[in-house]
């Protein structure tokens, strides 16, 4: 879950999420959303696919990547956990 963590760490990284969160995207298309050289995005491919936060297709040349539900719903669960008021509190005796 660490690389996990790594990767939302980065503003890019969070943006080229919020991208596939509304559709599966090429790189060019990503791309050209960002203000980031493309071989910079290169990294942050990198990062976000060894974190499994994306997944890949190619088809010939182009590379499409996928948002990947299931671990970004674990990392969600995760953090609402982390901050849950459902946590048993102690009670005042009186």
């Amino acid at each position: 879950m660490s690389d996990v963590f790594n990767a939302m760490s980065s503003p890019v990284r969070r943006e080229i999420l919020s991208l596939l969160k509304a559709r599966d995207m090429t790189a060019g298309e990503i791309a050209d959303q960002l203000s980031v050289g493309r071989s910079t995005l290169s990294g942050h491919f990198n990062v976000l696919k060894a974190a499994d936060l994306v997944t890949t297709t190619r088809q010939g040349t182009t590379i499409t990547y996928h948002l990947n539900l299931s671990v970004v719903e674990e990392l969600l669960g995760l953090v609402a956990a982390m901050f849950s008021t459902d946590a048993a509190e102690p009670k005042e005796t009186q």
